[in-house]
């Protein structure tokens, strides 16, 4: 099977093409960060481009198409970009090109959607809802995780958990953003790839106008990621003095849509441990 990955060097994507690799896959990778090694196509990898004949032929060989491109990162780069000119533009660029592409084509796909489409004082969310609504038009399959974590190395886009581990090993001291209080539901990224695959496996008998949700199923607070990591390294902990300002303290509870096709396997404790190993 041919996989095209749009955003395969971001947070899930990196992670995504690898996990098919190794199970002996063919892998069309596609991301923005590709056109670094491109030295004679300089933006051959930017999906704001429209009319891009690249992209274009991939799609067209391509069996299943995996939408992760998006520009997006963790709580801190969401709060400083998300309500920009620049962030909203980007975004509408890439879905309006993508989408475009993908119904002329009419190739089977995933739109990586979030948890936070159902947070309409999110500007991100409100972008992911608009993907979720051309999904569902287009008969494609749409995906909500919830805070995917794995290995990064772009500590601009870099998420909470990464943050708070390479803290721990390099200073010994976890500084947090906010009073920690606030709960999430965590997925290891290695799970999210095994739910990516089995959604691709069941395509043809997969209701597309319900969403899927992606997650742990289990919720955890901010601030008890810093307690495991202090049993890992014996680090210490300095909470924020203030709450949340991405996602607040919306707890909208995750579908079970897909547990007929999947359920996670990692508990955070593992998932955490991993990433420090790797780290």
């Amino acid at each position: 099977m041919r996989h095209l990955v749009l955003g395969s060097s971001g947070q899930i994507g990196a992670h995504l093409v690898k996990y098919l690799q190794d199970k002996g896959e063919q892998v069309f990778e596609y991301d923005i960060e590709l056109n670094k090694y491109d030295k004679i196509h300089s933006s051959r990898y930017d999906l704001r481009n429209p009319g891009e004949y690249f992209f274009e032929s991939l799609v067209s060989c391509s069996d299943i198409v995996y939408f992760l491109a998006f520009d997006v990162g963790g709580a801190k780069y969401l709060e400083k970009y998300q309500d920009s000119y620049k962030f909203i533009d980007n975004n509408m660029r890439i879905m309006t090109n993508t989408f475009d592409v993908l119904q002329r084509y009419r190739k089977p796909f995933i739109f990586a959607s979030s948890q936070m489409a159902e947070m309409p004082f999110s500007t991100y969310g409100n972008l992911k809802k608009i993907g979720e609504k051309l999904t569902h038009q287009l008969g494609g399959i749409v995906a909500r995780f919830w805070n995917v974590y794995g290995y990064e190395e772009n500590e601009e886009k870099s998420h909470v958990i990464t943050d708070f581990i390479k803290m721990a090993k390099n200073n010994g001291v976890i500084t947090m953003r906010t009073d920690g209080t606030e709960s999430r539901q965590f997925l290891y990224a290695d799970d999210a790839c095994e739910a990516l695959l089995a959604l691709v496996k069941n395509y043809g008998k997969i209701d597309k106008e319900k969403n899927y949700s992606i997650t742990s199923f289990k919720w955890s607070k901010i601030y008890e990621i810093a307690q495991i990591l202090d049993v890992l390294s014996s680090c210490d902990i300095f909470p924020g003095d203030k709450k949340d300002e991405t996602q607040y303290d919306s707890m909208n509870e995750p579908n079970n849509n897909i547990k007929q096709y999947w359920e996670p396997k990692t508990s955070l404790e593992e998932g955490i441990m991993k990433l420090y190993n790797m780290y």
